[in-house]
């Protein structure tokens, strides 16, 4: 956790934080067509659709999610190709602290979350999945949060930021031309935010970004514990104040608040920020296994409950069609998805002016990478990404230890 990220408050556990009143969620204006969510929310829809469990709770799920224009970017810069031989979804995990209708979560929620009230939005979970258009292994890529990139607006800056600075560029100019709501305000600035991150990630990446999905703190926490918790294996004991984190070594289950705490941690570990981002995709390769389990989709409470967080939780672009997405999707549903990281330079290095801490990393290489991603999906004979790219490493569908 940043020096400028509150500090977490210890919580007395509880099954259910969401005291705020549950308004109706915003409805879609156009029909949909295809995106996704931070992938354990987005599998726990299309899995419901893929093995032909629940239907009717999937299209209630459909038809009553969250939408955003995220992907309606200015035309003043040229975009990268749209058909590059694979989907290309935008995973992005946000630590807002505001529900969907844009209030600010009461107090006691934000204990049970381990954090405090903040202004502004970090985007701590960035990954781009690519579904290959020709039913090749999809690869899910992480961009670690710390990662210096050059930002929408001019500059540079850590790619986690990007969608936090609009979001607060926009909520000023909306205050100054007379705006006193103040969740209107949140919501309308979210789309800024939204969309600032889009752009940064495809001018960074030169992939097209097909699809977005989004998850915050709270549906985090609301989906772990509807799943009844997530198993996950350490390889040491490790504890952090900053994230609330005291975990054993070996393999334990984690829901809610600690699943927050997992998934969070980055001091004590020994390769920081990259560390964390292997504990997010163990951790995301487990609860896929768990969810795609007959015993979470054949149990009814359980389904209520996924659907209930889902619906409080899960914002998509207003193309996405779930039942086609989840006929594209077939190997996430099977939980045969490689997870991999971007090539970085330096995991410790510093901004010019000194003063963060950040991850270095070579655009040129990040651009090969994904080219040789891309190269895969086209079936174009298996061949390695370009010199000086990560090596792809293949997280199983089950629990891993990590450290």
């Amino acid at each position: 956790m940043d020096d400028d990220e509150p500090k977490p408050t210890p919580f007395p556990r509880s099954k259910d934080p969401a005291d705020e009143p549950r308004a109706e969620p915003r409805r879609r204006r156009r029909p949909f067509r295809a995106t996704g969510k931070t992938l354990i929310a987005l599998v726990s829809v299309f899995a419901l659709a893929a093995t032909g469990y629940a239907w009717a709770t999937y299209h209630e799920v459909q038809g009553n999610v969250h939408t955003t224009d995220a992907l309606d970017l200015p035309d003043d810069k040229p975009a990268p190709p749209a058909d590059d031989g694979a989907d290309d979804i935008l995973l992005v995990g946000a630590d807002a602290r505001t529900d969907m209708q844009g209030n600010a979560l009461p107090l006691q929620v934000l204990k049970t979350l381990r954090t405090e009230q903040t202004s502004g939005v970090n985007t701590d979970t960035v990954i781009i999945v690519r579904l290959p258009k020709n039913g090749a292994k999809p690869y899910a890529v992480s961009i670690p949060r710390d990662t210096w990139i050059d930002v929408p607006r001019g500059g540079q800056g850590k790619i986690n930021s990007v969608y936090g600075v609009a979001k607060q560029a926009k909520a000023d100019e909306l205050r100054r031309s007379g705006r006193r709501d103040a969740a209107g305000v949140e919501r309308d600035s979210d789309q800024a935010g939204r969309q600032a991150l889009v752009q940064a990630v495809q001018d960074f990446t030169q992939v097209r970004v097909d699809h977005y999905a989004e998850v915050n703190l709270l549906g985090f926490y609301l989906i772990t514990e509807a799943l009844g918790g997530v198993q996950v294996c350490l390889n040491h004991a490790t504890e952090d104040k900053d994230s609330g984190a005291d975990f054993r070594a070996g393999v334990q289950t984690v829901s809610g608040g600690e699943a927050l705490s997992f998934v969070r941690q980055r001091k004590n570990l020994p390769r920081g920020d990259l560390d964390r981002i292997v504990r997010q995709q163990a951790f995301l390769s487990s609860a896929l296994h768990k969810v795609l389990s007959a015993g979470v989709l054949a149990n009814p409470g359980t389904l209520g409950d996924l659907t209930d967080a889902l619906h409080r939780s899960l914002v998509l672009d207003p193309d996405f069609d779930l039942l086609q997405f989840a006929d594209k999707a077939k190997g996430l549903a099977s939980g045969d998805v490689t997870f991999t990281t971007i090539p970085v330079v330096k995991i410790d290095g510093r901004s010019p002016d000194g003063e963060q801490s950040i991850v270095e990393v070579d655009p040129v290489a990040v651009r090969q990478f994904f080219a040789g991603l891309a190269g895969r999906s086209a079936g174009s004979g298996g061949g390695g990404a370009s010199p000086g790219a990560a090596a792809v490493q293949a997280v199983p569908a089950g629990v891993t230890c990590v450290n």
